[in-house]
């Protein structure tokens, strides 16, 4: 879409012509894959706004070609000057997508460029045309080494060429790396692909090529590849560069500062062993997530007239303590209030590149507005420690597994004291994690082995105990529920894996179980409400499960399209009639239905008390989040967003204090909220700064069609929200 009109080709000069589109189209009975070959187009059209709008042409249009006026000059540095073809990349173009297309089989493909002209402005549209493509008839593989054929041979099952397949050069070029690859694991430290040629016979059919794969010898003189063994691994000392090899792999050694076993265990290397460029990658890779490790050197010397090697691995760590203070500044609702923290990290404990971090907080806050309370004064105190293993920790576990094992072990245990004019909480936490990665796949999981949280209550206030939990007009069980003593002791799993096209989180957990039994086994009783007890502390019993997905479509460097669904259920049974509070799930928000606010919507038809916001029923047991956002570039650091989200939360049973908010199969579909918007970011690289301009479009807390289809009615009142986050929502 055009809003320049013709003012933007008063910058285009005599007998030359503005760029208005650049396409790719196929001609023949063959089609190729035009999107892949998009970026073999040297010169392209101006920028758009969602794909729509030349909105940065239409401002640099505005500026008139005087620039020595300020204005004109501030108008074409915001905006985008149009762009002039040039019949010299329109010809590397064409060259450039003929040999794309050649090299996928298309043997006797050509491309021309067809122009559209209009006034001074211009259309153009690279014609391929890639006639019929080429298959592999035969291969033959001539290896005059018997031991490279037999590694070679020895697995056909990863070959990237067969018999019948398009004859495409990319693909041949990736068997080449692949066999490559093979020879690197297997010793042979000096080979590399262009050892490896193809010979191509077409002349036998018209279609059709004969491949030969042949290896190259070592040298002129036809000498065989060398196979190349470890001989031995020296440490050096990378922060003491003068001093020679301070440490050997077999255990000859002086000071490091790390023990020699954590040296050996992150070494996928082996002395003895055949060379391998895999073991050496995963070597640098062991080192590099090691939070003592600065950088990491390895070098090889070859034992004159042999085909040993010595390796030798230079690391260099960090300074081992750091302390950091942190002061902040709060305001809660007008309520003025200070914190600081005070940080200590220790990235090599007991010279293992163990990573101790200890976390202190202290905060104050004074409430005001409260009557009937003896304290008006907030304070908070806190304390958490991690102990951070880059191995994994547990017993009965053979040395080659922690070798080969790239978990990561993690003791945390904190501590938070909060007194309030309402009540004094204290809770203890403890947890013991893994964490493991697995590059070549993108995947990471994350096992919680053991995740304890005591909730303990010494004080209510009787104000507070006779107004919220004791009186029966402004009783809610889910309040008082949040107001006990609690064990929530859980076991998790989690799994996750990204692309730069798609992310997936899935994460299930569960808790009370152990308890539980401890509880039969003791013989322990129950209390007044009915739940067991241990060391007469009820506990908390559930099973939890969280499913998130996103896909991204990009159409253009400028626009892309992303889509999220999020879905949440989680099931209190046994000792628990409801979740707890912090388990339970709510919508609306910056990451949410963007229409509401942050715990403004649901569950089901609810719509709160007396039709405010009620953060403490506007939760739920199962949650759907599903959002479609067109993403699009403007300017300098600029981007903007119109989406459209939808959802809501729902509880698996029926509570009073939540009517409506019962999931049931038959109704469900009609209280799906659904909001749109608009949304503005500053991408900083490092991290983005967010404004997302939401308005409802189908609100099911009413059922009347004026507010219900708030679509149809819009009230600026009643319908928007703004949001202010960092980060992108999914």
């Amino acid at each position: 879409m055009e809003l320049t009109g013709c003012s933007a080709t008063k910058f285009v000069p005599d007998n030359e012509y503005m760029l208005v589109k650049s396409e790719l189209q196929c001609r023949g009975n063959e089609q190729v894959d035009l999107s892949s070959l998009s970026p073999y187009v040297r010169q392209k059209g101006n920028s758009k706004w969602f794909s729509l709008l030349k909105i940065p042409l239409g401002v640099y249009a505005l500026s008139g070609t005087d620039t020595t006026r300020w204005l004109n000059r501030r108008l074409q540095a915001i905006g985008e000057a149009p762009v002039i073809y040039d019949e010299s990349l329109a010809e590397l173009t064409c060259k450039d997508l003929q040999a794309a297309v050649q090299n996928r089989g298309y043997l006797h493909a050509k491309t021309s460029v067809e122009k559209q002209i209009r006034g001074k402005k211009m259309k153009v549209a690279y014609v391929i045309d890639p006639g019929n493509p080429y298959h592999v008839n035969s291969i033959r593989y001539e290896f005059p080494d018997e031991e490279i054929a037999q590694i070679v041979g020895g697995q056909p099952a990863g070959r990237r060429i067969s018999e019948g397949m398009r004859f495409d050069i990319g693909e041949l070029d990736a068997e080449r790396k692949r066999i490559t690859t093979q020879l690197m694991d297997s010793g042979y430290y000096r080979f590399n692909k262009d050892f490896i040629q193809y010979d191509a016979d077409s002349t036998r059919t018209s279609q059709g090529v004969d491949l030969t794969l042949r290896m190259l010898p070592y040298n002129e003189k036809g000498a065989p590849h060398p196979k190349y063994t470890i001989r031995n691994i020296r440490y050096l000392n990378g922060d003491v560069p003068s001093v020679p090899a301070l440490m050997s792999q077999n255990g000859e050694e002086t000071k490091m500062r790390l023990r020699r076993n954590v040296l050996v265990n992150n070494t996928a290397l082996q002395e003895g062993k055949p060379f391998s460029a895999t073991a050496l990658q995963r070597t640098y890779n062991n080192f590099a997530r090691l939070q003592a490790v600065r950088y990491t050197n390895i070098r090889f010397t070859e034992v004159p007239d042999t085909t040993l090697l010595d390796c030798d691995i230079q690391v260099s760590t960090h300074k081992s303590s750091t302390i950091s203070f942190q002061p902040e500044g709060t305001n809660t609702a007008g309520d003025l209030g200070a914190a600081a923290v005070l940080g200590y990290e220790n990235r090599n404990l007991f010279r293992g590149s163990e990573l101790l971090s200890i976390q202190l907080r202290a905060a104050f806050e004074a409430i005001t507005g409260l009557e009937g309370y003896q304290n008006e004064d907030y304070e908070e105190y806190s304390f958490e420690t991690k102990l951070t293993f880059p191995r994994m920790v547990a017993p009965f576990l053979s040395r080659d597994f922690v070798r080969n094992s790239r978990a990561v072990s993690e003791l945390a245990v904190g501590y938070n004291m909060q007194d309030r004019p309402e009540f004094h909480r204290r809770v203890f936490s403890g947890a013991w994690r893994y964490r493991w990665n697995e590059p070549q796949r993108n995947s990471s999981y994350r096992l919680d082995l053991l995740d304890l949280n005591y909730v303990y209550m010494p004080w209510i206030s009787p104000t507070f105990k006779q107004d919220y939990l004791d009186n029966t007009t402004n009783r809610n069980a889910i309040l008082r529920y949040n107001y006990e003593d609690l064990f929530i002791m859980k076991i998790g799993l989690g799994y996750q894996h990204s692309n730069s096209r798609s992310s997936l989180r899935t994460n299930i957990e569960t808790a009370g179980n152990i308890l539980s039994a401890a509880a039969n086994l003791m013989g322990n009783g129950k209390n007044a409400q009915g739940q067991h007890t241990l060391f007469n502390i009820a506990f908390a019993q559930y099973v939890k499960g969280d499913f998130d997905y996103t896909r991204l479509v990009r159409f253009d460097e400028h626009n892309s399209l992303a889509m999220h669904l999020g879905l949440g259920i989680a099931y209190p049974y046994g000792n628990s009639n409801m979740l707890p509070f912090e388990k339970r799930y709510f919508s609306g928000g910056a990451n949410s239905v963007r229409g509401w606010g942050v715990r403004g919507l649901g569950p089901g038809k609810f719509k709160g008390t007396d039709g405010r916001i009620d953060f403490i029923n506007q939760t739920g047991d199962m949650k759907l989040d599903a959002s479609i956002e067109y993403r699009t570039s403007l300017f300098w650091k600029f981007a903007g967003a119109v989406f459209v989200d939808a959802g809501n939360i729902w509880t698996l049973r029926e509570y009073a204090d939540q009517p409506g908010g019962q999931f049931k199969l038959d109704e469900f579909y009609q209280q799906i909220a659904v909001a749109y918007g608009l949304g503005l970011r500053l991408n900083f690289d490092y991290f983005i700064l967010r404004f997302d301009f939401g308005m409802k479009a189908i609100n099911p807390a009413y059922e009347t069609s004026k507010e219900h289809y708030a679509v149809i009615h819009p009230d600026l009142s009643r319908d928007f929200s703004f949001h202010f986050a960092v980060g992108l929502p999914f």
